[in-house]
């Protein structure tokens, strides 16, 4: 995994089905700085639609999308 960036925070949503894990999302970046790499850890392949689109909405950039059978993981610096 030595491929994949430093982060900030981590924030493991496994087990966790749509809306939950972009719940979580929000309430973890609201405690984090601009420019902060939060990664996210995911088994919802919902998840590969809708963290895109929170990227997109709030303006955050999606720096890694990766999946990994059924586990996805996501790096997002925040803006």
């Amino acid at each position: 995994m030595s491929n994949f960036p430093d982060f900030d925070a981590e924030l493991d949503t496994s087990g966790l089905y749509c809306p939950e894990p972009i719940m979580l999302m929000h309430n973890q970046v609201r405690d984090m700085q601009d420019g902060s790499i939060l990664k996210v850890i995911a088994t919802d392949p919902a998840t590969t639609r809708d963290i895109p689109k929170f990227c997109s909405f709030l303006g955050h950039e999606l720096l890694i999308q990766h999946e990994d059978d059924d586990r996805y993981l996501y790096f997002i610096r925040l803006s």
